[in-house]
């Protein structure tokens, strides 16, 4: 039996207090293999990055499970839960979140450093060799172009190599031609690494070349292949 990366059973999740509250996500039940490539498609406000930030642990559900390689998030403390995702999930946003003070390598290496690796410089050059950006590592957010800047953005989540990546819209803020060459970096990226990757995407062709599609209505799974439909794929 395939191994499960990711489980979701009856997640229940809200955002705000009083009659600013939000009913997000509604009975989320989902299961998520090992090494598969999965898009997260839906309408704007569908719930597609809270969805994605329940398995990063970053919003907690009301109630239900999230599981990840077998670890019940809901179960872990702050503590605990912080150390777990930055060990086991990379984590590439919309917008880049890059430290405007400190070169890319300094930004690569955050992850590593807290986590009180004593390779920590000389890893986060091998990751931003890895994504083009040898020729970068003393240069400031302020002096890389957008997509220079989230190559070192996923250069900084695939540092720690964590089991799981999960992106939010990682090509929002770039032009279409940049964009693509993002997608294609992690996406050969997540095959040399074995990795599962979890896309957030309004992009039909984009969502299209993942190993299965899953659509958000109003909180809700509308759409999407039985679990265990598709295999992961070998090559894209």
């Amino acid at each position: 039996m395939d191994k499960a990366a990711i489980i979701l059973k009856d997640v229940e999740l809200s955002l705000g207090r009083g009659a600013a509250r939000v009913h997000i996500l509604k009975q989320i039940s989902l299961t998520i293999k090992c090494g598969a490539a999965i898009g997260l498609t839906g309408p704007s406000g569908s719930g597609k990055s809270t969805l994605l930030m329940a398995m990063a642990g970053l919003e907690r559900p009301n109630s239900g499970k999230v599981a990840i390689e077998g670890t019940e998030l809901t179960a872990l403390d702050e503590d605990q839960l912080a150390r777990f995702r930055g060990a086991r999930i990379g984590i590439v946003f919309q917008s880049f979140h890059l430290i405007p003070t400190m070169t890319a390598l300094e930004n690569v290496a955050i992850p590593l450093e807290l986590a009180r690796d004593d390779k920590a410089f000389a890893r986060a050059a091998t990751e931003l060799s890895a994504v083009g950006l040898e020729d970068r590592l003393n240069h400031y957010p302020a002096e890389l172009s957008g997509g220079e800047q989230q190559r070192v953005a996923l250069a900084r989540a695939l540092a720690p190599n964590p089991a799981i990546l999960l992106a939010d819209e990682p090509t929002g803020n770039l032009d279409a031609e940049t964009g693509q060459g993002i997608i294609d970096l992690i996406f050969a990226l997540k095959r040399a690494r074995g990795q599962t990757l979890v896309l957030v995407t309004h992009d039909p062709a984009l969502a299209a070349r993942c190993d299965r599609v899953i659509a958000l209505r109003s909180g809700r799974i509308e759409a999407g292949d039985p679990p265990g439909a598709r295999a992961p794929r070998a090559a894209q």
